[in-house]
């Protein structure tokens, strides 16, 4: 499937950082739990997500050829103090100025020790503009803000997700997402105001794209098999865009009034139970 632009992730990074950081200074209780990572406060949240934007930056910036400890980057764990919105917002915004500049100056292609089979910068930039774009999800949940995001983006975070499941599927023997098999049951993504522009290709060869983004998901007896478009489907999951992408993460409940469940729930619950991630 074709990427974003290694500057699109670029910016989008520093995008995300600059909303993420609008949180934190919006007035919201730092210590509120989030509700969809119940283990960890508004703080903590950030704090995780910061320390793997400076993780990604030392291991690019130093053509890592093999993970680095977390404990060796400096300021990973964020500021010393706590509960300081000033200070956490300050330190955000260095990491995010960090790590921009450092994946423009190493443009998408230059190795870098990756764990998903794809050992390059450019997997670094895509990885981490999704990273922050489902944890700010997570972020304005916890203060009760809206949320929006490019449907570009939204789009690619999905791809991202199913190419990481099918990593997993093929590399990891025990992880639950080697449960996703059994050949005649499928998936369909059904996003009602996805743009054509998201499948520009099928305009390109002639073919008309189709009413609303999709993405078919089909179990085999070896690995997960998805592709662009809309097909009958054992279930579908359907709705906006973004709410497509969220509820897809776990981030928003199926029975949320913007999104409809056509079809057997349970496969979908099934997917859900053995694919999260982040």
């Amino acid at each position: 499937m074709t990427l974003l632009a290694h500057d699109r992730y670029c910016d989008e990074i520093a995008h995300q950082v600059g909303l993420l950081r609008s949180v934190v200074t919006s007035g919201a209780d730092l210590s509120v739990t989030v509700p969809s990572c119940p283990d960890w406060s508004l703080e903590q949240l950030v704090r995780h997500t910061g320390g793997a934007l400076r993780w990604v930056e030392l291991m690019v910036r130093t053509r890592a050829e093999a993970e680095v400890p977390e404990d060796q980057v400096p300021l990973g764990d964020g500021p010393r103090v706590t509960g300081d919105a000033a200070a956490l917002d300050a330190w955000l915004a260095e990491t995010g100025e960090m790590l921009v500049g450092t994946l423009r100056e190493a443009g998408a292609d230059t190795e870098v020790w990756a764990w998903a089979g794809i050992p390059t910068s450019g997997f670094w930039a895509r990885r981490m503009a999704h990273e922050l774009t489902i944890h700010r999800a997570d972020a304005t949940l916890a203060a009760g803000l809206p949320y929006e995001v490019a449907p570009d983006i939204a789009a690619d975070a999905i791809d991202e997700w199913l190419q990481i499941v099918e990593f997993v599927q093929r590399t990891v023997p025990h992880d639950e997402a080697r449960e996703l098999r059994g050949a005649g049951r499928s998936i369909h993504l059904h996003a009602t105001d996805g743009t054509p522009a998201l499948d520009a290709e099928r305009s390109e060869m002639g073919v008309p794209p189709p009413e609303g983004w999709g993405r078919v998901v089909e179990f085999t007896e070896d690995v997960i098999v998805w592709r662009r478009g809309h097909e009958k489907a054992t279930v579908v999951l359907r709705g906006p865009l973004t709410s497509v992408l969220l509820a897809f993460y776990r981030r928003l409940p199926l029975d949320s009034p913007e999104l409809e469940v056509l079809g057997e729930r349970e496969l979908l619950e099934f997917w859900l139970e053995r694919a999260t991630f982040g």
